[in-house]
C-alpha cells in the first residue's frame, strides 16, 4: 500500500498505529493491509523538523482496523474492566473537566484510541495533562495544537488539510498514532519515546513530568506502571 492509500485508511478511521509496536503482536492482520504501511508512508517523505526516522520493518502482524475493533465482540471481563476504568477515572478528571457528559465522552474516546494503539489509557491521560491541561483549544508558542499538542506538519504526514487538530477525537487519533510510532522507533523505551514526542530527545525532564502526572493522578489499582504499553 502506498502513502496515499495509507492516508485514505487513516481518514476513514482505519487506525494503523499498533502496526508500529514492537514485534510479537498476536492479533490477526486486517484483510488486505500490509504491516508496514505507516512506516513506509513516513519513510517515503522528507524528515520535517527532526521527526524520527521510521523504524525497521515489522513482521506481517497487524491489529484490526478501528472499525473492526468497534465491531469485534469483547469478553465480559474486558467490558467489565473498561467500565471499571471509566468509573475510576470519572472523579479524577472532574476538576479539570467539570461537565460530566463531556468528561465521560472524552474518557471513552481516550480508552478507545489508547486500546487501539496498544497504549495504556492512563498514560495518554498523563500526556494530555502535561501537554494541554485538557484544554482542547490550546495552542503552544511553537504552534502545537489541542489536547495532545500535535504539530501541524503531522497533517501532511497522516491526514487531510481540512483536519481540525482542535477536535478532540481527531487530536487523540494523531497523538496516539505518533506516540505509538515513537515507541516502535525506540524499541519500547518509554523515556526516549516520550522525549521524542516532546522534541527533547536526550533529556529527561519531559518524561519525568509525564510519569509524575501518571503516578499522582492516573495510576490505577491495576498497576499501570507495569503495563504502560498494552498487549505487548
Amino acid at each position: 500500500m502506498h502513502a496515499q492509500a495509507f492516508k485514505q485508511c487513516f481518514r476513514k478511521g482505519r487506525f494503523l498505529a499498533a502496526a508500529l509496536l514492537a514485534a510479537g503482536s498476536l492479533l490477526p492482520p486486517a484483510p488486505g493491509l500490509a504491516s508496514d504501511d505507516f512506516l513506509t508512508a513516513l519513510a517515503a517523505r522528507p524528515n520535517p523538523g527532526g521527526v524520527a526516522a521510521a523504524a525497521a520493518p515489522l513482521p506481517s502482524t497487524l491489529r484490526q482496523t478501528l472499525e473492526g475493533t468497534r465491531q469485534a465482540p469483547r469478553s465480559p471481563a474486558e467490558v467489565w474492566a473498561a467500565r471499571q476504568w471509566l468509573n475510576d477515572m470519572m472523579p479524577r478528571l472532574a476538576r479539570r473537566v467539570p461537565d460530566a457528559e463531556r468528561r465521560r465522552a472524552l474518557l471513552s474516546r481516550v480508552h478507545q484510541e489508547a486500546r487501539l494503539a496498544g497504549l495504556a489509557p492512563e498514560l495518554v491521560l498523563a500526556v494530555i495533562q502535561v501537554e494541554s491541561a485538557f484544554q482542547a483549544e490550546a495552542v503552544s508558542s511553537a504552534g502545537a495544537v489541542g489536547l495532545m499538542q500535535i504539530m501541524p506538519f503531522w497533517i501532511r504526514e497522516l491526514g487531510l488539510p481540512a483536519d481540525d487538530l482542535k477536535d478532540p477525537e481527531r487530536n487523540l487519533r494523531y497523538g496516539c498514532t505518533i506516540l505509538a510510532h515513537y515507541l516502535a522507533v525506540e524499541d519500547g523505551d518509554l523515556t526516549r519515546a516520550l522525549a521524542r514526542y516532546n522534541g527533547s530527545l536526550g533529556k529527561t525532564w519531559y518524561p519525568e513530568r509525564v510519569m509524575r502526572a501518571l503516578s499522582r493522578h492516573w495510576s490505577s489499582a491495576g498497576g499501570v506502571v507495569e503495563r504502560l504499553t498494552a498487549e505487548r
